[in-house]
């Protein structure tokens, strides 16, 4: 099993937290190489002491690379989990775009949904997303359906 098919089958093990945290992990990683506690207690609009003891929960959990006032990284397998959660926010911001949502609309269902999805939910909205994307004609009878034009 891969490790980012590992990653989707423990997803329900996971908190919301666990998944936020590890999802701006990666994003100040790509951005800067690494991420510090500073940084990711900005990006979440946490205290940097609620965000630090999160980092030493997820580094004992083996999600991150963590030394005390030192910058942090993700472990392959914290890498792993935080691929998964990009590619769910990806596909669901995919979707409610093609469906016509402004974009904070967008913004705020994506977060108050992504962390409740099944895997087979997901993979189902994942195909009917690139369904669309490969029938645009499909995609506009939807829209004309949906507006009742």
């Amino acid at each position: 099993m891969s490790a980012r098919q590992e990653a989707d089958r423990r997803s329900p093990s996971r908190s919301e937290s666990t998944e936020d945290h590890l999802e701006r992990i990666q994003e100040l990683v790509d951005r800067n190489g690494y991420a510090r506690v500073s940084d990711l207690a900005e990006a979440l609009g946490l205290s940097s002491s609620t965000v630090s003891n999160m980092v030493r929960r997820l580094a004992k959990r083996g999600y991150v690379n963590y030394q005390r006032y030192r910058g942090f990284t993700l472990t392959a397998e914290g890498a792993a989990v935080a691929a998964h959660i990009k590619d769910r926010h990806r596909t669901l911001t995919e979707l409610l775009t093609l469906l016509g949502l402004g974009p904070e609309t967008v913004e705020r269902e994506v977060e108050d949904i992504e962390h409740h999805l099944t895997p087979q939910t997901l993979a189902a909205l994942s195909a009917l997303v690139g369904y669309w994307k490969a029938h645009p004609a499909e995609l506009k009878a939807f829209r004309r359906f949906q507006t009742g034009t």
